[in-house]
């Protein structure tokens, strides 16, 4: 996020992804937990195939555009877990994290 320069119609948030996109290669997990805007920047790369997430953990909180980038997120067809309205935030997506990799050390031990 430091490095990222908002602009006309793209926020910080945005930026970063776009910095984070050119950076990190294709089946990278891809954990949003705060800004909307990333959110709806990473589906709109995906859907232009700058990017191939392996999941999407798209949790954004806020009244204002979180419900409908889960909305986006989830109608876009890409790998996801999220939730449905304007609750979230970064401590439930690590959350979210934490317990997948439960899960896929527990079904690694089977």
């Amino acid at each position: 996020l430091a490095d990222a320069v908002a602009g006309p119609g793209l926020t910080r948030s945005a930026a970063a992804v776009r910095l984070a996109a050119a950076a990190v290669p294709d089946g990278a997990l891809w954990i949003v937990g705060c800004a909307p805007t990333a959110l709806v920047e990473l589906v709109e790369l995906a859907e232009a195939g700058e990017l191939r997430p392996a999941l999407v953990v798209g949790l954004p909180v806020g009244f204002v555009g979180a419900a409908e980038s889960k909305q986006r997120l989830r109608s876009s067809g890409l790998p996801a877990l999220s939730n449905v309205g304007e609750k979230g935030g970064s401590a439930a997506a690590a959350g979210a994290v934490n317990a997948l990799a439960r899960l896929a050390a527990r079904e690694r031990r089977r």
